[in-house]
């Protein structure tokens, strides 16, 4: 089966877009919803998922990225520009990182190392946070341009919430890679606004039904 769908390219965007939200948040209150950083952490761990939707723990798990979309595909102009910046920046990230064939393969190790430590203390443990946030670190964020984090100075000097923001923008990578083996690309992004932008409403629509559902 083809994950080359206008499906998957949209929920590889809402990936992008969780993280890149969530990061912004962190930086300029401290604070995000647990869930939601899970679920994004959750993609990193997902190493061989059946298909991109398993990724993020279902669809339910990128609700707040389709979200954000929504709200960017109403306007023409940039309602959040901090957020489509380091959204941009992990997608130009991505290409560099994908060409590097050894910084790949340093990534996956240390990814499966991660996982069998989220196995042993919980995805959400400081400790399995403190790994993912040095894998971006010694990896990603050597490559140029670096991602430069605005937000509050309180929160940018704490180490719980910079150890979050650099797994949550390694989890962005991940979304950004899932994009590009979906069949995403920069054109696709122009030309196909309107598909994109009436699929989100309908995935947002199926997950309004299933909560009404249930």
């Amino acid at each position: 089966m083809s994950f080359k769908t206008i499906t998957y390219q949209t929920i590889a965007l809402a990936g992008i877009a969780q993280a890149t939200y969530l990061v912004q948040q962190l930086a300029t209150t401290g604070k995000a919803d647990k869930n939601v950083i899970q679920a994004s952490l959750g993609s990193l761990l997902a190493l061989d998922p059946e298909n991109p939707v398993d990724i993020y723990g279902g669809l339910s798990g990128v609700k707040l990225g389709l979200e954000q979309l929504q709200m960017q595909f109403k306007t023409h102009s940039v309602p959040n520009p901090e957020v489509a910046r380091y959204a941009a920046s992990l997608v130009f990230l991505e290409t560099g990182f994908s060409a590097n064939q050894a910084m790949l393969k340093t990534v996956r190790d240390k990814l499966k190392v991660a996982q069998a430590q989220s196995e042993h203390f919980g995805l959400m443990h400081e400790n399995v946070i403190a790994n993912l946030a040095d894998i971006y670190h010694s990896t990603i964020s050597t490559m140029s341009p670096r991602i430069m984090v605005n937000g509050d100075q309180t929160y940018l000097s704490s180490p719980d919430v910079i150890n979050k923001i650099r797994a949550l923008l390694l989890s962005g990578i991940r979304s950004a890679m899932l994009w590009k083996q979906c069949g995403g690309s920069r054109w696709r992004f122009i030309f196909f606004r309107q598909k994109i932008r009436t699929e989100i409403d309908f995935l947002l629509a199926e997950l309004g039904e299933e909560k009404t559902a249930s």
